[in-house]
């Protein structure tokens, strides 16, 4: 299937017109349509919901930063089941703008890949019923690691991160409701320094 064959990418141009940016083929059949990203959802929502496209399976949501204050893309993977064809959606979003609708509404697996991209990129998916941290602490200060400006070491020193590490709360790793389960089990946090050394006297006694 070629760029000129692909039958998705010319019907988005008939129905979409401008909003649809720019097509490339990628490792020689990987099809990319760049939208604008206010129309994103709009893009998404006709591609699944249009009978000639059916593109019911959303296989992944990610996101590139190709850093020195370029643009962040986020990426959805897509795959038509009736269809047997595959297409990726990019939207290009500025690094002082890092927002785009959630299409949870759309394809409820979603819900766990956009958490990922807001956790690692710091994207926010407007509208997403419960936008948290999903792999790093939802306390954790440092920023988002897979920014190209963040830190190799990360941004705190290592004393600090292990500071931070031992003390550590219980409630830091567990949703309220898992809390409400566990808590007359969970462990009490380990102390982060030692006690004072006794007085003299406290020492002659």
């Amino acid at each position: 299937m070629t760029a000129e064959t692909h039958p998705t990418v010319s019907a988005l141009g008939d129905e979409f017109g401008s909003a649809v940016l720019r097509h490339l083929v990628s490792a020689g059949d990987e099809h990319v349509v760049y939208v604008e990203a206010e129309r994103v959802g709009e893009v998404l929502a006709w591609l699944k919901e249009a009978p000639s496209q059916r593109y019911d399976l959303l296989r992944d949501v990610t996101a590139v930063d190709f850093g020195g204050g370029r643009p962040l893309e986020v990426v959805y993977v897509l795959w038509s089941v009736p269809h047997r064809r595959s297409l990726r959606v990019k939207c290009e979003l500025p690094i002082t703008q890092l927002a785009v609708p959630s299409v949870t509404p759309l394809w409820q697996c979603a819900n766990w890949l956009e958490r990922e991209v807001y956790d690692m990129f710091g994207v926010e998916f407007t509208g997403h019923p419960d936008l948290r941290r999903i792999l790093m602490p939802e306390n954790y200060a440092e920023g988002h690691p897979l920014r190209k400006d963040f830190p190799l070491r990360g941004r705190f020193s290592r004393a600090e991160q292990t500071r931070r590490a031992l003390s550590q709360d219980p409630h830091d790793h567990y949703i309220p409701m898992e809390m409400e389960i566990g808590e007359p089990q969970m462990p009490r946090p380990i102390r982060t320094s030692l006690p004072s050394p006794p007085t003299t006297r406290e020492a002659s006694e």
